[in-house]
Formats: C-alpha cells, structure tokens, sequence
C-alpha cells in the first residue's frame, strides 16, 4: 500500500519525468513544471497505467475504505464517485488498475463549443493534478434526438477522448448508457457514434423497471432475459461488442405491497412517470449486504422467479405492511454473466463496489467472495 513519500517534490517529479541526476531541471521542476506532489511512497505509482488487460472488471467507488477488500487481482478500473482518496490512488495503480474521474455536466451548459472546451481542459487538468487514468462521462440526462444536445452530447465525447488520450499516455474515456439503445427514459443518443468515440461504453444493466406500462406488479432489477435482450440491440445496431462492459446490479428494490396474492405478486401503487403506469423509486433501493441480513428472517426466505431469473422475498415491517425485495445475487448474476463470452463483450462491472459486508463476519466474507468471485466468467 502507498504511503506518504520523503523525497521533495521536485525529485518526485524528476522521477516521473526520468531526469534524476540532472540538478538544474530538477530546480526548473521545483519551480512550476510538475502537475503536482506525488502522494505515494514510490513515485513510479504516480504514473499513468498503460497497460490493457484482456478482461475488464470495473468499480465504481462511493466512498469510504471498503476498496481495501476489492479482489484486485481481477479489478482493472476503480471509477471515483466520491471525494479523490490518494492513498486509493496509489494502491490502485499498485496493482495495475486505473484510477478515473466521474464527468457529468448539464448539456445545455455545453451546446456552445468554447464552454465545452473548457469543461473538458478542467477535467484533464484535474485528472494530472491527481494522477489519474481517465474518465467514466456519466451523463444521465433527457436527450431528444436532432436537438443542439444530441450534437453537443456526440461532441464531447470525441473531444473529451481526444484530450484525455493526447494529454495522459494510455488514458480511459468511458460513457455509461441505460440497459438498451432504445431511448430508455428518453436518452435518445447517437450510440453507435459515441461507442466509435470513447473507449467503451459501461452498459447499466439495471434499473430496467424505471417505467413499467404494464400492470403494477413488482419485478426483477434486471430480468435476465431482458437484459440480454439490451445487449443484443446494442450489437444490432453496429456497436463492437467489445466496446460494451456489462453492468450488474449489487442492490435491489424493496417494494411495499398494496396487495399480496397467492402467487406471490406484489400490486404495488401507482407511481405515474413519463406517461408510464409506474417508476422506479431510488428510496426503495436496498444494497446486498442488507438484503442478506433480513432475507433469512424474512416472512419467505429466498424465492426464485424462474422467468426472471431472480431471488426475491416478502417482509412484514412493524406497521404491518408486506414488502417485497427483488435483488440480484450469484445465481441470477452468473446467468447474466455467462453470456459475456456468449455475445463477446469486454468485460463486466457493478454499481457499486461498496454494497458488499466487507466485515470480518465469516458468512459475510463469504456471501462478499461469491459475489466477486462470480463476475468472471
């Protein structure tokens, strides 16, 4: 693990750069050239990653020291959705994995050109100051298509790429994208020319409940065959597999019943969104390591959908009211997962590594192991 370095800044720097033995470059370093102090105890872990491995395993981290029990020996990006943790910074480059920045930004903010220039040069210059291998572009916003945002989105991606690439050796640029190219929730973006731009694309394989137009009832985060079914639309429409990363679910929905019928179909209440009969409530999502504390105790224990492919479980709270949690565990997910070779997509990720019990309760450990261990295919 890297810890706080003792040589200066400007020999740091040097080390980077290869100039140790020179004394006035190391002056002319100490004045300004460097991008910033290295954290780390060797200075070698401030330098960019630049290897590619075969498989990508990609965790997006929320905050936190859980990154501490990854299983590093298969993680190969680590994107930074919290506060820039150098001492994560360090480690992650010491084990080969990339290290990225989250990119959001409202579109209308970045129609014009010379503002969406800017944007990106302040990215780029923050990913140097800290050290960083990229940026996962996590823009999660209504697009309609032919519209000044559409463009603008398509835009910054190449013009983010190309800085990023240009200004940091080996660098990743990657952009996530709902379940299906289908305008979901109505993203309505050019796909096949953003896949063509950056260096994949994460797909969020979840979430696939975010507006239900049939019946109320409450289903799988991601039901396997839907899921795949995504998968092959992205394919479908030009997109090379091997720019696709699968994204799995470490949480799931807790719904409160209206109704629990024999056959256990939880009617929920409507929810109305975008003309749909229901949506997706974020204040239902539960993580796996909570889920897997109450399921047990639950009023069912664990049941499966063969359909759906997915476990879930009914619940009474202390107001008597009947829940039911649909989630994703190692069945559900290997399933998913086995289609990777299937279909010949470049990997798999999760939102969010830090949903496991990273404790030191052996059954947690355990129940921590399988979920990593069934990422690989």
């Amino acid at each position: 693990m890297g810890g706080i370095s003792s040589h200066s800044a400007a020999e740091r720097c040097a080390h980077r750069m290869g100039l140790y033995g020179c004394p006035l470059l190391l002056l002319l370093i100490g004045a300004s050239v460097c991008w910033g102090e290295c954290p780390c105890s060797d200075p070698a872990l401030c330098q960019p990653i630049q290897d590619t491995r075969d498989f990508e395993v990609y965790v997006f981290y929320v905050g936190g020291k859980n990154w501490k029990f990854y299983d590093w020996a298969h993680v190969t990006t680590v994107a930074l959705f919290a506060p820039y943790d150098p001492e994560l910074m360090c480690y992650a480059h010491s084990k080969g994995a990339r290290f990225v920045l989250k990119g959001d930004v409202p579109l209308k903010d970045i129609v014009d050109p010379d503002k969406r220039s800017a944007w990106i040069r302040e990215k780029v210059k923050l990913a140097k100051a800290q050290y960083m291998d990229g940026i996962n572009l996590d823009i999660e916003q209504i697009v309609f298509t032919d519209t000044p945002e559409y463009y603008a989105l398509t835009a910054l991606v190449k013009e983010t790429t190309e800085a990023f690439h240009r200004e940091i050796p080996g660098s990743q640029v990657t952009f996530d994208v709902a379940w299906s190219p289908k305008c979901i929730d109505i993203r309505c973006y050019n796909y096949t020319a953003i896949a063509d731009l950056c260096d994949f694309l994460f797909v969020m394989s979840y979430d696939e409940q975010s507006q239900i137009w049939t019946e109320c009832i409450a289903g799988a985060n991601a039901p396997f065959n839907q899921t795949i079914i995504g998968y092959e639309e992205f394919i479908n429409i030009g997109i090379d597999p091997k720019k696709l990363v699968m994204g799995v679910p470490w949480y799931g929905y807790d719904r409160t019943c209206l109704e629990l019928t024999e056959d256990n179909k939880c009617v929920l209440q409507k929810m109305p969104c975008q003309d749909a009969e229901f949506s997706d409530d974020e204040d239902c999502q539960v993580g796996y390591s909570s889920i897997m504390k109450q399921v047990n105790s639950s009023l069912s224990g664990r049941l499966w959908d063969d359909f759906q492919k997915a476990p879930f479980y009914n619940y009474k709270d202390p107001n008597g009211k009947i829940h039911q949690v649909w989630y994703d565990d190692p069945e559900s997910i290997s399933l998913k997962v086995a289609y990777i070779k299937t279909l010949g997509l470049r990997g798999v990720g999760m939102w969010h590594g830090d949903l496991l019990d990273y404790s030191d309760d052996p059954i947690a450990q355990q129940q921590t192991a399988d979920m990593w261990k069934v990422l690989l295919p």
